[in-house]
């Protein structure tokens, strides 16, 4: 298994049968009793490795699970000694009580099934396990409930409101102790809970939190930290300060600024995001050692694994929490409906980190046709008169949402292999063991999530599709989609038969035509370039990961190019150079007078150059269907044609050059192909690296034990 370099185009790697033999210690499962209920023994089968020191929890040393350096990566250990893979479930919980939901038929609640609690805990068990799963998730029974390994959810920082009111305040330490004490009762000392989340999605929102702090009273202990810190970067020189940032109208001093509750703004062509990034670093090495102080007091013998960041990380946020948490928890959101899991995403963790442990804590597939009526929707109505509208069909989700639950199933059954097999990761949980309540949950949210629909109906192909991807998990059957890159960085770009027009990357053959980034000093690559062509002309694609917080600037009568997202596309095809930026551009749109503007996102093809100005490139089109603030992918695809790159027809030669080159917003980061940062990279065409214009490349994954499954009937 290749844990140490690149993904390149290796989506699976050819040794992980070698890795699964050594899990599972040749295939001897370990057997573990635990009670379900006071009254009440079974067996669990779990994926484990051979029998070690006990075969029984209630003969484990302690109640301590641990996390071990392997010749392939990390593994999670039981109390017992054995390695075990983390095949969770979120939300076994029972379902809404019948207060919570405003119409309990609509709603998955164990009442409607069986005639108690601790009926229903057992057949939830024994189901998940016949699916291939072996662990209670995030919002799950308590694990002498569910006799299952548990990684309960304590929302630690939530009940104490520690990262958005002053955590650097002593008082809040306290009380922190308190709540992590009392909220961790349930489960200490139980051999079958693995460890703790501190809160679910933080999220480290670097605009919002360095902004929200220049406007917190002068007494706030926090905030006062915030002003020594710009005091210390700026050397105590306001005017230094002002190169970088537009102070608020009063504020002249970093005492004006400590006394003003109000925020500045961002510079355009300033340096002042890198003091917004250090500030994220200070404030999450706060939280993340504070959380692991307090259950480290609470329960010694847990592990601490984080706050399962939400289907995106903030790079100095992780190199902020690396010391303090046993693993990395990480939600996603699979990025292309055929189960593509980006390479550059885990990879990344991965190198911020210095190889944590990863543990993959909520993923998931929804499907328009669905058997609880689910619409598939993010967000409550905006007011009575939207909530009438068609029965509110126009609010729409941004989460991985297919048409059919066959192509539920074969997506889901494809991501499942890939999640488990991306570096350093000890554990793949499913969001979640029911369907939303119909018409939506509490939050607005109403997704066809479920294992079981809201009458406690299976989902078959789905069910079998990730049962086979569990197994294929479990015995190390991951086949490799395609062969590792050569060390001469030569490219072959595939032919493609793409639809410029349509908002999804569905087909392109990804693996392919993946093209190998290098990060700038001290950064790790922020998202993945494709290439690929037909006898039109040259395609580009990006799946990339970028937060872009509206509040560093302000409101402006023009977006600036420089603090945009750029991708620089340079082609040497004999008769010069050809230079053509991609820009991702925010543009604010109001949906009436009454109502807040909202948030969205441009892609524009312009002619290369150095200034605002955006010169249309005749034929060439992009599409962008990246998200948006919550969860900030950046999604694109982009053609330009031949005769805009210098050639009247496709060249199938080894003296054709490319360059690509990326910025992040307000140019807090870049990556580029030959690994020099775009701006001087399209100046210096010489620099610019050789392609071949190769075949067509088959897509992945090729038809395996999962696909099959998933095409029997539901």
């Amino acid at each position: 298994m290749r844990l140490d370099g690149d993904w390149g185009t290796v989506l699976a790697w050819p040794d992980f049968a070698k890795r699964g033999a050594r899990l599972l210690g040749h295939g001897k499962p370990a057997v573990w009793r635990r009670a379900i209920a006071p009254a009440a023994t079974a067996v669990l089968l779990l994926w484990a490795g051979a029998a070690g020191a006990c075969d029984d929890f209630a003969d484990a040393p302690s109640s301590r699970w641990s996390i071990a350096a392997g010749e392939d990566g990390p593994r999670l250990l039981t109390p017992c000694g054995d390695p075990f893979f983390s095949l969770g479930v979120n939300a076994i919980d029972g379902g809404a009580s019948a207060g919570e939901v405003a119409n309990p038929e609509q709603a998955y609640r164990w009442q409607r099934f069986t005639a108690t609690r601790p009926e229903w805990a057992v057949d939830a068990r024994r189901r998940v396990l016949a699916w291939g799963f072996n662990t209670a998730g995030a919002w799950s029974v308590p694990p002498a409930e569910i006799g299952l390994p548990s990684t309960p959810a304590l929302e630690l920082g939530h009940a104490v409101q520690f990262v958005w009111t002053d955590p650097f305040d002593p008082a809040l330490t306290t009380e922190l102790r308190r709540k992590a004490a009392a909220a961790v009762t349930p489960y200490r000392g139980n051999p079958l809970r693995i460890g703790y989340f501190s809160d679910n999605e933080i999220g480290w929102w670097n605009g919002p939190l360095f902004v929200a702090y220049l406007t917190y009273p002068p007494e706030n202990h926090t905030k006062q930290h915030l002003i020594t810190m710009l005091r210390e970067r700026y050397r105590d020189d306001w005017h230094e300060f002002e190169r970088d940032f537009i102070p608020a109208r009063g504020t002249a001093s970093f005492d004006d600024l400590l006394a003003a509750r109000a925020a500045a703004r961002l510079r355009p062509g300033g340096n002042g995001i890198e003091a917004v990034r250090a500030w994220t670093v200070i404030v999450a090495a706060r939280y993340y050692s504070a959380m692991r102080e307090a259950l480290r007091v609470a329960d010694p013998e847990a592990l601490y694994l984080g706050d399962r960041l939400p289907i995106y990380y903030d790079p100095d946020a992780v190199r902020a929490m690396t010391p303090h948490v046993d693993a990395i928890s990480i939600n996603y959101n699979v990025d292309t409906a055929d189960g593509w899991i980006a390479p550059y995403f885990f990879d990344g963790l991965r190198d911020l980190s210095g190889g944590k442990p990863v543990l993959v804590t909520e993923w998931f597939y929804a499907a328009a046709e669905n058997r609880s009526g689910n619409l598939n929707r993010t967000g409550l109505p905006r007011d009575d008169a939207d909530a009438k509208i068609s029965n509110n069909r126009n609010r729409t989700g941004h989460l991985m949402t297919v048409a059919t639950q066959q192509e539920r199933a074969l997506g889901a059954g494809r991501a499942a292999q890939l999640l488990a097999v991306a570096p350093n990761v000890i554990g793949v949980h499913w969001f979640q063991y029911a369907d939303e309540p119909t018409g939506w949950r509490a939050d607005g949210e109403d997704y066809n999530f479920g294992l079981v629909n809201i009458d406690d109906r299976p989902y078959g192909k789905l069910i079998r599709a990730l049962q086979a991807s569990n197994r294929l998990a479990r015995w190390g059957m991951a086949r490799p989609i395609a062969s590792e890159p050569g060390e001469d960085r030569d490219l072959v770009l595939p032919r493609a038969d793409i639809k410029p027009t349509t908002q999804t990357l569905a087909d392109w053959p990804k693996a392919a035509s993946l093209v190998p980034m290098i990060a700038s000093s001290s950064e790790v690559p922020f998202g993945d370039v494709h290439l690929s062509w037909d006898e039109s002309g040259l395609f580009l694609a990006t799946i990339a990961m970028d937060y872009y917080a509206p509040e560093l600037l302000g409101p402006l009568a023009e977006f600036p190019r420089s603090e945009a997202f750029r991708i620089a596309l340079g082609v040497e095809t004999g008769s010069g150079p050809q230079r053509i930026e991609l820009r991702v551009v925010p543009q604010r749109s109001a949906r009436s007078a009454e109502r807040e503007t909202k948030l969205t996102f441009d892609a524009q093809v312009c002619r290369y150059r150095q200034d605002d100005d955006c010169t249309a490139v005749p034929g060439a089109t992009a599409r962008y269907f990246g998200t948006a603030l919550d969860q900030p992918r950046v999604i694109l695809k982009a053609f330009i044609p031949w005769h805009e790159l210098g050639l009247s027809r496709p060249l199938r030669r080894a003296d054709l050059r490319i360059e690509v080159g990326v910025t992040a917003f307000y140019r807090s980061r870049w990556m580029s192909r030959s690994g020099l940062a775009p701006e001087i990279a399209m100046e210096q065409p010489a620099s610019w690296l050789p392609v071949t214009l190769g075949g067509a490349a088959p897509d992945w994954p090729a038809e395996g034990p999962e696909s099959r499954a998933a095409e029997r009937s539901n």
